[in-house]
């Protein structure tokens, strides 16, 4: 099927009504008002803490910025996406010695130093997620690595490129100021020194501001009635606590659990990790579902060195050539054989959460969703029949299939969830989508029966907007940034909805810089990991021109976006923005704001102008290079007296 063959049916009416029905038993008129705000909680105050770091240690190295530090560079994140930042302004001729980075956290790894919980991986393929593997020549030991691998991996990154020294930790950045006569932000920092000592207020000032907060390390915590009546331990998934479960973070040896009975709150793609090793060591399991997800086959293996050596890595240039080769399956363009070859790949229909090829028109919006749920129906049916082959209860079974479109839950693979669920110490609570009723001194109370348990994991997810807000890169990293004369980012994005250049840049705050708007605004795909390569390569690249443009390595330089070429990009977005039409039926997720419809005109609009690159990531890389080829900078005002 393609657009213009005038079909509006979907494939098969009863599995479409099917949809409906589960989508609609699960709207919820609180919307996001269904989770706590974690600044205005005291009982899940814990989540603010670091159960990782080493106080002690950091205190005791010299400090990496004093009050008053002027710097060129201040990177605010030591995640994949800030290490990028870096190190491609290296690459771009940038010095080392010019770049500082700032984190909340105890050390660099982003989400993969919050999350520990057992089980964690990636899930794409570890030899196009896992960054710089050509430039470090780092072989992953699995095809889809595990937490830890990942976190060594942003060490070593980190030492190759001599940043170790240059990260201040346990920080967070209040506040940022530009400083239009010193061509300067000013930023006031706070870190946290541990239990024993003060917090230490720290003000610097920076030439440039590049900020690569992540998008899964902040907890979703639902509103659940008798939370504080609850006697038995609790932690939720990105703050795992061994003290409780046995084991650490390394070693999954959960031994503690295995008179403990548990229940864990959720079954997204994090709970399809974690559950079947919390079945393996505990003494009952209760899996307390609203939604389950799909789980299709994942093939885990270790990575064979002679095929790693005279197959995958043996040409130069080998890691770029295979991400953009799995970006153009997943976006529907093959590009030569499939090198990747997982689930990723196979299914057309993730297209309708990525963008493809073509401008879908208003009236082509039911011909367009028709033709993505054609896409999706095999892969889906696919997914329910081995659901029915893996698990020996058929009722159970039928409560783990999933009833919604590829598009509307990260879809996830795995070889141990479904298995789990055979054995005898392992019971599914499915809600049929209402979710629990609540918690007692010692149960979890859901569909009229209480369930007791010792150990409740709540594996609920991740905020993508924090505790609601504007949704600016700002309010997203828990700052305030105030760019030319005075401009609050919030109260643009408030007022206006997502600015940007390219998804990196908005007007009104020179020498700012990001990684999307949230994910707004630049080419997504499953692989995270290239959208941020690419833009930290776009940015390095295009302030190296700058500088050389105005007189070479100069303090004074600013760069920002003019009205006009974000009025033009933001256009470009809105224009595509029709492909993304088939979300809005979704079952409630962070992907559509737990179901929230528009309320006007201008909420419409907004929402519009909150979506990623409509055609896709291959396309969007097609236009930076040839933004990047014209030498023109066009859109940019570079000036080094603005």
């Amino acid at each position: 099927m393609q657009l213009g063959d005038g079909a509006t049916a979907v494939a098969d009416p009863a599995i479409h009504q099917k949809y409906i029905e589960e989508r609609t038993k699960r709207l919820r008129p609180e919307g996001l008002g269904q989770f706590l705000k974690l600044a205005d909680s005291t009982q899940f105050k814990y989540l603010e803490d670091d159960p990782w770091v080493d106080h002690a240690a950091l205190n005791a190295k010299t400090p990496v910025l004093r009050d008053g530090d002027d710097l060129k560079f201040l990177v605010l994140g030591a995640g994949y996406g800030g290490l990028l930042f870096a190190v491609h302004l290296i690459e771009a001729g940038f010095n080392a010695a010019d770049i500082h980075i700032v984190d909340v956290a105890g050390g660099f790894g982003g989400t993969w130093y919050w999350n520990r919980y057992p089980g964690l991986m990636c899930d794409t393929e570890s030899y196009i997620y896992m960054p710089l593997l050509e430039e470090t020549g780092y072989m992953p030991r699995f095809k889809y690595a595990y937490g830890p691998e990942l976190r060594e991996h942003a060490n070593s990154i980190a030492e190759k490129w001599d940043l170790t020294d240059k990260a201040l930790f346990r920080t967070q950045s209040r506040s940022t100021h530009w400083d239009g006569t010193a061509k300067r932000w000013i930023v006031q920092l706070v870190e946290n020194r541990g239990p024993t000592e003060p917090e230490k207020e720290i003000k610097i000032t920076a030439q440039y501001v590049l900020v690569a907060s992540g998008v899964l390390d902040a907890p979703h915590i639902p509103r659940l009635s008798g939370f504080e009546q609850f006697k038995g331990h609790h932690f939720h998934t990105s703050r795992w606590n061994y003290d409780i479960t046995g084991g650490t973070d390394t070693d999954w040896t959960l031994d503690k659990l295995k008179d403990k009975r548990v229940g864990i709150l959720g079954t997204g793609a994090t709970a399809v990790q974690a559950v079947p090793h919390l079945a393996k060591w505990a003494k009952h399991l209760y899996v307390f579902q609203r939604t389950p997800s799909s789980v299709d086959v994942r093939n885990q293996r270790p990575t064979d060195p002679d095929e790693w050596a005279n197959k995958i890595s043996a040409t130069k240039g080998w890691a770029r050539a295979r991400t953009e080769n799995f970006n153009s399956w997943i976006t529907n363009e093959p590009n030569g054989e499939d090198l990747v070859n997982d689930g990723w790949c196979r299914a057309r229909s993730f297209a309708a959460l990525f963008g493809g090829r073509g401008i879908v028109a208003p009236e082509q919006i039911p011909e367009h969703i028709a033709m993505l749920h054609a896409w999706d129906l095999e892969r889906a049916e696919n997914i329910r029949a081995r659901t029915t082959e893996v698990v020996k209860d058929r009722e159970t079974a039928d409560k783990l299939k999933h009833w919604y479109p590829a598009w509307c839950k990260r879809p996830t693979f795995h070889d141990d969830y479904l298995p789990a669920f055979n054995q005898s110490n392992v019971t599914l609570v499915d809600t049929d989508g209402k979710g629990v009723e609540g918690l007692t001194a010692d149960a979890v109370a859901a569909n009229g029966t209480s369930y007791p348990i010792d150990v409740l994991v709540l594996s609920t997810g991740f905020a993508l907007s924090v505790d609601g807000g504007s949704g600016s890169p700002a309010q997203r990293s828990g700052m305030k940034v105030f760019g030319r004369d005075g401009l609050d980012m919030d109260d643009k994005w408030v007022r206006e909805g997502t600015g940007t250049l390219h998804g990196v840049a908005s007007h009104g705050f020179p020498n700012f810089f990001f990684y999307g708007a949230g994910l707004a605004h630049v080419g997504l795909g499953a692989n995270f990991t290239y959208t941020l390569d690419l833009l930290a390569s776009h940015v390095a690249t295009t302030l190296a021109e700058a500088e050389r443009r105005i007189g070479g390595y100069t303090s004074r330089a600013t760069v920002e976006p003019t009205k006009a070429g974000e009025d033009e990009w933001v256009g470009e977005i809105v224009k595509r923005a029709s492909w993304f039409a088939a979300v809005s039926g979704c079952t409630p997720g962070w992907l559509n704001n737990e179901g929230a419809t528009p309320a006007d005109a201008e909420e419409k609009t907004k929402a519009a102008r909150n979506v990623v690159w409509g055609e896709g990531v291959v396309s969007f890389t097609e236009v930076l290079r040839a933004w990047q080829d014209e030498g023109e900078l066009r859109g940019l005002q570079i000036d080094s007296n603005m």
